[in-house]
């Protein structure tokens, strides 16, 4: 197991004429919500430092002094990754790298490679790997000299071709091909909807941050089975079932990825098929861990997640989720909100109700 420091740099000037918006997470949050996702990844945090800083340093983001301090911390814990809780950008990344003699990654990168790991599926193995590419063709570094001399036999005349300019090729040619593949499993999963929508039911996605627990609600709702973990994005690929309502009705339940603060748009782009079926449900179940510190603003990032997706209008259930977690008596609930344990199964009757009431008699085909 690799042993990771964690960075984390808060930008005055951002806010230095505004106040605060009340979704944007403190940065000791965010750092703590960065030892989350590195223990997903299967790494040992060793340590972590905060900086305040107005503005972010060209060359290395928190500057000359801070590297040094940064690199005695990682000679006394021993440390061999370094990860920085937000983007670098490429020169950046090098110089930390060779300044630090340790390997480093910015968030985006942590992110995809948890994705990496839990891909189960041919389809979230293609969308994980186009993702990676998508972000690291931006940051191939090279001497650009390898092969670019002038020849001196047939063949070898002129300037030849770079070894970067070869492994951009490559990219480019690989991420062609892994687009022509998630192109027929979308084509795919048409023909598997158009199978399912000859007979329409209506369908309910389930959505919420990463680690809200979505995942054991939807197995709880359905018996699915599916793997329920309090690692971040142990889910990621969609599990689609159906449930039985009190009025005897049949509806379709599907299970996405969670989301996250600042999910890498390639991931977002490269997960549109998985998300599909968010776009095509009639009724979303927004579900929250009710005991975070933090659920507005989570609550916030899943809504413009939604938005982004052109789906922001579709009718929403709020559902509240690990009750079993509260003080009695519980908090006072909003309107409309639907206050769940799916450990325990505490509220799902209620849940089951709500849902039979607000599904159409005849779900819109789209």
């Amino acid at each position: 197991m690799e042993r990771a420091f964690l960075v984390g740099v808060a930008l005055t000037d951002r806010t230095r004429h505004e106040s605060r918006p009340s979704n944007r997470i403190n940065p000791e949050d965010s750092l703590a919500e960065l030892r989350e996702l590195a223990q997903s990844a299967g790494a040992v945090v060793v340590g972590a430092m905060l900086q305040h800083r107005p503005r972010a340093d060209a060359a290395s983001l928190i500057g000359r002094g801070k590297v040094e301090e940064l690199r005695r911390a990682l000679a006394d814990s021993h440390a061999d990754l370094v990860v920085f809780d937000g983007e670098l950008a490429p020169t950046q990344q090098r110089n930390l790298e060779r300044e630090l003699d340790a390997r480093v990654l910015p968030r985006t990168q942590l992110i995809l490679d948890i994705f990496a790991r839990h891909a189960r599926t041919r389809e979230g193995q293609l969308q994980v790997e186009l993702a990676q590419l998508d972000y690291l063709l931006p940051r191939l570094t090279g001497k650009g000299i390898a092969m670019s001399r002038l020849g001196g036999g047939i063949g070898t005349r002129g300037p030849g071709e770079t070894k970067l300019e070869t492994d951009r090729r490559r990219i480019h040619q690989r991420m062609k091909r892994l687009r022509g593949s998630l192109e027929r499993v979308r084509a795919q999963r048409a023909q598997q909807r158009a199978q399912r929508e000859s007979v329409p039911l209506a369908t309910v996605a389930l959505v919420g941050y990463t680690n809200a627990g979505k995942s054991t609600l939807f197995n709880r709702l359905t018996g699915a089975g599916v793997l329920a973990s309090a690692r971040m994005f142990a889910t990621l690929d969609p599990t689609i079932r159906s449930l039985s309502l009190p009025s005897r009705r049949k509806l379709l339940v599907s299970d996405t990825v969670g989301f996250l603060r600042q999910l890498p748009h390639g991931l977002i782009s490269a997960f549109r098929a998985t998300l599909e079926e968010v776009t095509r449900a009639s009724l979303i179940l927004v579900v929250s861990d009710v005991t975070a510190p933090h659920r507005e603003s989570h609550l916030h990032e899943v809504q413009q997640v939604l938005h982004d997706l052109g789906v922001g209008a579709t009718p929403q259930i709020q559902v509240w989720n690990k009750s079993d977690l509260l003080p009695n008596p519980p908090p006072s609930l909003p309107a409309d909100t639907v206050l769940v344990s799916a450990h325990t199964g505490a509220g799902i009757d209620v849940l089951v109700t709500r849902l039979d009431r607000e599904i159409p008699l005849r779900p819109e085909v789209h």
